[in-house]
């Protein structure tokens, strides 16, 4: 199987890791080339991955089984439209774009199935047993929040210098923390009614937007959707007020509560990592054993319901 990178920041990094260990297991044969903008020495450890650096797109090969976007997010139209005939599958971190498309015929989406967009909150033990479990739950509302401080994301690396904090590079948690609005639409659907608020509010030097507050009105019920870069207490949650009990979920400790008047019973769930499950799942839809769940057409509109438009 023959891969490239195009982009080898912190999380390009850790999906070279994940893709190896899951091919490493089926003993398929790979290799593994990057595309990059810079001429900054990788770590050894990383460099000892690939087979080829290339720094210029002309130089490409064109005859790569899956090629994985994971430069910033403003980069990655272009980067999509540039290389989408240099391979047969593209797995595209989170978020698709940095504003919703009204047009991208341009990228050949009538092979959308090709195109893979990252959901790893979708391989979480909280949502998968949601998925499978809330279809006949009477619902009345529903509340999800990610909260955490940007100074604490990477360690040793300047926050302010750091795409999230520039609004230019596609950062802002409206953007980078999109996850909620995806699992939330995944659960329940897309929404009748979307009413939202963002902004930078705290004191972190950044311009980038540091909240982003949602309201999603269903038929049957409400979503409320929080997520801030601010917190100085991680959270990652999601609640639903049923008709008889509380549903819990944290997904940082992949826990899971239902809550009465009486009691609290907790159920117990898998403890996989996401993103391996992510990966696990991509390779099966390379091999043509799976169905594509976050295809490009599908990730564009998710960016027209958060109402990330163009600016």
């Amino acid at each position: 199987m023959k891969i490239c990178f195009s982009g080898l920041g912190s999380i390009g990094k850790r999906h070279i890791g994940n893709v190896r260990n899951v091919l490493d297991r089926r003993q398929i044969k790979y290799s593994i080339d990057a595309l990059r903008s810079t001429d900054k020495r990788l770590p050894e450890d990383v460099e000892r991955m690939l087979s080829r650096q290339y720094d210029n797109i002309g130089e490409l090969p064109e005859d790569y089984d899956i090629i994985f976007i994971t430069n910033p997010t403003v980069y990655h139209y272009e980067s999509i439209r540039q290389l989408s005939q240099k391979t047969k599958y593209m797995f595209i971190e989170k978020p698709v774009f940095d504003y919703y498309r009204t047009d991208i015929s341009a990228l050949m989406v009538e092979e959308a199935e090709r195109y893979y967009v990252a959901c790893p909150m979708r391989f979480s033990p909280v949502i998968r047993y949601l998925k499978e479990h809330i279809a006949s739950e009477s619902i009345y509302s529903v509340r999800a929040i990610s909260s955490s401080y940007l100074p604490d994301w990477r360690k040793g690396i300047d926050y302010r210098q750091n795409y999230s904090a520039k609004k230019e590079l596609g950062g802002g948690v409206t953007l980078d923390l999109i996850h909620e609005i995806d699992y939330v639409t995944y659960l329940f659907g897309i929404p009748q009614q979307v009413l939202h608020k963002k902004g930078k509010y705290s004191h972190l030097e950044i311009n980038s937007d540091d909240l982003s507050v949602y309201l999603l009105e269903y038929a049957d019920k409400l979503a409320e959707i929080h997520v801030d870069y601010f917190g100085r207490e991680s959270t990652r949650r999601i609640e639903l007020y049923c008709r008889n009990y509380v549903i819990q979920g944290n997904l940082l400790t992949n826990q899971l509560f239902y809550v009465t008047s009486d009691v609290t019973s907790e159920i117990a769930l898998s403890q996989e990592d996401d993103y391996l499950m992510e990966m696990e799942y991509f390779i099966d839809l390379v091999m043509g054993q799976a169905e594509n769940k976050n295809n490009i057409v599908y990730a564009n509109n998710i960016l027209k319901v958060a109402q990330i438009l163009k600016p």
